[in-house]
């Protein structure tokens, strides 16, 4: 019998599916992004607040399911009371309830913004990630469509701080009343037809991906794809469908609202739907934001649970190169609605809310496409290289090191290997440091150090080709007193930034 242990196996590196790792580069672009969104939210009177990644699951929205295990869609764990939690699936949920559990403190209406993660337990696939951010703006206590009006233009005036410009975006607005009365209309009215008005809802939102004759087969006995799969359809008859499709088809809303208005009277919600798009149009219009920034379109369907009044949607206009080479128009990167039954859930009163959702990856892929995104220059930090590795040597490098940052330079002191100085000069070259500092035992007895430029001794190793006229030119190196050492760095900076200055104008 062979009583030789078996090596253990080593544990293998995997990122689990839906999930991503982040670079430096992806996060300052999402800082930079976020940072003018934020501005824009806080210019317009909103603060913000920050809600845990989990809740009680049951907090979480009546669309989730009722199980024994609710883990469909959401990720959920059982606490050690036997209470149920789960990762947010969104940001709305979690404010409902935080303002429910703190509705004495808070002084309504409540006007706040968030950004953070969501997961959704969903199958990944290419694009489509398990874990992503959102940020969210929200007014909470406010009963009139005139803030979800403010809504629409803070999301105008946000794409335009990020750089997109008028003409590749639009808002366009609908409202959940106009549409919940085009449907009684037709006579899906009714807690009987639930099911049944879901899916023409489904129907409608895929509009812009099959065209109004896919959807008048989504509406009527069904489709079937190219793959030959089928999808069974809502059931409408000839004139129902006529009718949905004459909704989500009106181009020019000022030329439609009385056929409209005609349709949907006499329904219980629609007749009001109507006003208040009316008001909405007429409130951004008076604000300066004509119908190529703030358009209303009967088209959009958001929110098929909680949304209770007027949606509204973020779309980009400008074509993108997908990964199969084609042009396609980018499309939504946020929307939002109003949603006056979601803190009510909690308080047993109405509490009227409305809010939107911007979708941080999504747009952040947008403005990288535009060229908007990542072009703030990050300089990597000027290295204080290591010669001596005794206690004094040490706290002299780190006070060096500690004078460059005071200045607000970046900079770090070499903290591997000191012993193999060609190692150090390495790291600086693969890390991309602009500057090494070097003092030894003779620089520091004469009370100098060298300060050697990398950009510029890089630039000029290609013209020298021999390493004796590389020793004899000291390419890029000077020798300065210690009191000059920030100067003389941020001379030498000052210059390397000049340089690319030049060559991106070139």
């Amino acid at each position: 019998m062979n009583d030789t242990k078996k090596k253990p196996q080593k544990l293998k590196a995997r990122l689990p599916r839906g999930f991503v790792d982040r670079s430096a580069a992806d996060i300052r672009a999402v800082n930079e992004m976020t940072a003018k969104i934020r501005e824009v939210y806080e210019h317009y009177g909103f603060d913000p607040v920050e809600t845990p990644l989990f809740e009680y699951t049951d907090a979480l929205g009546k669309f989730l399911p009722d199980a024994d295990r609710p883990n469909e869609g959401v990720f959920s764990l059982q606490d050690d009371d036997e209470q149920w939690m789960s990762l947010r699936y969104d940001l709305t949920a979690p404010l409902a309830r935080h303002v429910a559990e703190n509705f004495n403190d808070i002084q309504l209406p409540y006007r706040t913004y968030r950004a953070g993660y969501v997961f959704r337990n969903e199958k990944p696939g290419p694009g489509r990630f398990r874990q992503f951010m959102q940020f969210d703006a929200d007014t909470v206590g406010a009963p009139g469509v005139q803030a979800d009006a403010e809504m629409c233009m803070m999301m105008a005036d946000t794409l335009e701080a990020l750089g997109i410009k008028r003409g590749d975006y639009v808002i366009r607005v609908n409202n959940r009343k106009v549409l919940d009365g085009v449907l009684e209309a037709i006579g899906l009215g009714g807690d009987d037809k639930v099911a049944q008005r879901l899916n023409v809802l489904r129907a409608i939102d895929k509009l812009d991906k099959f065209g109004p004759e896919g959807v008048a087969l989504l509406l009527g006995p069904g489709r079937k794809d190219e793959s030959g799969d089928f999808t069974k359809g809502a059931g409408l008859d000839q004139s129902q469908i006529h009718k949905v499709l004459f909704f989500v088809g009106i181009k020019d809303y000022a030329e439609s609202a009385a056929q409209l208005a005609e349709l949907v009277a006499g329904t219980s919600n629609g007749g009001e739907g109507v006003e208040e798009l009316n008001f909405i149009g007429s409130l951004v219009t008076s604000a300066g934001y004509d119908s190529t920034r703030i358009k209303i379109d009967p088209s959009v369907v958001r929110g098929l649970e909680y949304y209770t009044g007027p949606v509204y949607e973020a779309e980009l206009l400008f074509d993108v190169t997908n990964e199969k080479g084609e042009k396609v128009v980018f499309g939504s990167v946020g929307g939002g609605g109003r949603y006056d039954g979601l803190v009510s859930r909690f308080m047993g009163q109405p509490v009227p809310a409305t809010g939107f959702s911007i979708g941080v990856s999504r747009l952040m892929t947008a403005l990288k496409n535009l060229g908007k995104l990542g072009q703030s220059e990050v300089i990597e930090p000027v290295l204080v290289t290591v010669m001596d590795g005794d206690v004094d040597a040490m706290g002299r490098y780190q006070r060096i090191t500690q004078e460059l940052r005071a200045a607000g330079i970046r900079a770090e002191m070499y903290q591997g290997n000191w012993k193999k100085f060609g190692n150090q000069l390495k790291y600086a070259d693969r890390r991309g440091c602009p500057v090494a500092i070097i003092q030894g035992g003779d620089e520091r007895a004469q009370g100098v150090v060298q300060i050697k430029d990398l950009i510029e001794g890089k630039r000029l190793s290609g013209e020298i080709e021999d390493n004796a006229s590389w020793r004899e030119a000291r390419v890029a190196q000077e020798t300065v007193p210690e009191g000059d050492l920030v100067a003389k760095v941020k001379e030498i900076l000052a210059a390397q930034a000049e340089d690319r200055k030049r060559a991106s104008n070139a």
